[in-house]
């Protein structure tokens, strides 16, 4: 089911991997439900930075790269081939000679001033104006209830857009709106007439920040990116050095160590070059963002396999996991699926195409398979820790504690932080804190660095590798998850020793019986 789903969401992206270029597809508009003459489409939204050179004279048209000196600096949303295309009903109804025979209006506000739209301000729940708002002066009839900024009486924006005739289409022709001011931009498509019912949308706009096309929330990723690349690239020198101080000490488990490394380097590289590359360009390319989201997939779920293995004592307590291997990878599978399929979805598309009822449907599959890793890693350190006392090895025992006491830390940090994470989703519906959103995903990356760090400090290769790797210790108990070919020969010789002497004084009281006898 997994495999299946993931396969159509990769189908579903290719026909366009877009990020701050939205794109309309013949899609139709929405009645509102309080203004039955209200009908409206939500172009997009983003958070925009005010442009660096304000009250330029001109924009350049060039959407495909960030090295023209004319966009330097400059925030706007750009209007491409936006056509709005009426029914042949509606259509029929006018006169060709007329010139005027249906208004479209594209409005851009900031959240800020979402009241401005509509009657509010009138006592009024009205989203178009009508004869009695219009007669009051409070408005013009048929249009877009707006109550201008005072402050700055552009704003919020309205762009009109008129049928001529008893044509079908018509297209937006204004020129870009810049953005002088920092804050969260929506775009709508609304129209009051009745007759456009059935009208429908087609073609694209571009929205541009400052130093390049990567949204405003999305841009302190790119700057986060790059730190995380150096601090695995720092982790995996130190870790290569001591690799190869020890290389004579290595054990199986260093291995698997140096792989998540491995992994979290290039999950951060390609993470950190792919957002460049979607900043210059607009567009996220449908190789690096694939190769970015499948090097997140593998690096957390061998990750959560690397704690799940450690927690079990393979390596320390015991050298296999036995019947268990085959559990743990086909939850490994079943859990990067269900990563590479929500990452694949959130990531190749528009930057406000994710919508809620999907991010549940994809979201809670991986919340319950993060739950049974959690579930299972704790209660298997618990007996992890139970074998070591009775053991009374002190070495390997004062090593789990402190591994345990890491991961109850960061599992209450995570606690906390997921609690401050629905607080803040709950408080800021329409993103009005887009310019710290950043830190939420940052954090997750933070938390897995964090525990990989202290896994390497706490494994690290040594002269001394005995302290943590699996030794055949006498009188220790047969683990039931997994019993090894060689305790297992050990075993047979011990009990063959056993029913031979048994043999033995057997045959020798025989013999002092029958010596009696004579």
């Amino acid at each position: 089911m997994d495999l299946g789903f993931l396969i159509v969401a990769l189908l579903m992206c290719v026909n366009g991997v877009r990020g701050s270029i939205h794109e309309y597809r013949n899609e139709g508009f929405i009645p509102r439900s309080n203004d039955s003459n209200a009908f409206f489409f939500h172009g997009g939204s983003e958070g925009l930075y005010a442009s660096k050179l304000l009250h330029s004279s001109s924009i350049s048209q060039d959407t495909g790269t960030n090295n023209n000196p004319s966009l330097k600096g400059k925030s706007f949303i750009r209007f491409e081939t936006v056509t709005f295309v009426r029914t042949e009903e509606s259509a029929s109804k006018q006169n060709e000679m007329q010139q005027n025979t249906g208004l479209v209006e594209a409005i851009i506000l900031e959240v800020k001033d979402r009241k401005r739209i509509g009657g509010s301000y009138l006592n009024s729940n009205l989203i178009c104006c009508n004869p009695r708002l219009a007669d009051a002066g409070s408005c013009k009839l048929g249009e877009v209830i707006i109550q201008k900024n005072k402050d700055n009486p552009e704003w919020p924006k309205r762009i009109k857009t008129f049928f001529a005739g008893n044509k079908k289409e018509t297209k937006v022709d204004t020129p870009d709106v810049e953005i002088n001011s920092t804050g969260m931009y929506y775009l709508y498509f609304m129209f009051c007439d009745p007759n456009l019912k059935g009208t429908l949308i087609k073609g694209r706009t571009v929205w541009r920040n400052p130093d390049g096309y990567l949204p405003g929330k999305m841009a302190p990723l790119m700057t986060f990116y790059g730190f995380m690349s150096l601090a695995y690239l720092v982790l995996g020198l130190l870790w290569f050095l001591r690799f190869v101080q020890f290389w004579r000490d290595i054990t199986q488990l260093h291995y698997h160590i140096t792989a998540v490394i491995a992994l979290g380097m290039c999950e951060m590289a390609v993470w950190y070059f792919e957002y460049v590359n979607f900043n210059s360009t607009g567009r996220r390319p449908m190789g690096i963002t694939l190769w970015a989201v499948t090097f997140s997939s593998v690096k957390k779920t061998l990750s959560r396999l690397l704690l799940l293995v450690v927690s079990m004592g393979y390596g320390v307590v015991k050298p296999t996991l036995g019947g268990l291997t085959s559990r743990v990878l086909l939850l490994g599978a079943v859990y990067f699926f269900a990563t590479e399929a929500l990452e694949l979805v959130e990531h190749l598309g528009n930057i406000n195409d994710f919508s809620g009822k999907t991010k549940i449907f994809l979201v809670l599959p991986v919340a319950f398979l993060d739950s049974c890793f959690i579930l299972w890693i704790f209660s298997s350190l618990s007996r992890t820790l139970e074998k070591l006392q009775v053991r009374r090895n002190t070495a390997k025992l004062e090593l789990y504690r402190k591994f345990t006491n890491s991961l109850a830390v960061s599992v209450l940090l995570s606690i906390a932080w997921i609690g401050f994470e629905l607080y803040f989703n709950a408080t800021d519906p329409l993103s009005e804190l887009w310019q710290i959103a950043w830190i939420i995903p940052a954090f997750w990356i933070l938390l897995a660095y964090f525990l990989l760090v202290v896994i390497c400090i706490l494994w690290a290769p040594s002269r001394n590798p005995t302290r943590y790797a699996y030794l055949e210790e006498t009188g220790d108990d047969f683990d039931e998850e997994g019993i090894s070919l060689t305790s297992g020969a050990m075993v047979s010789g011990d009990v063959a020793g056993k029913l031979e002497r048994k043999g033995l004084s057997a045959g020798l009281g025989e013999d002092l019986e029958e010596d009696k006898r004579e």
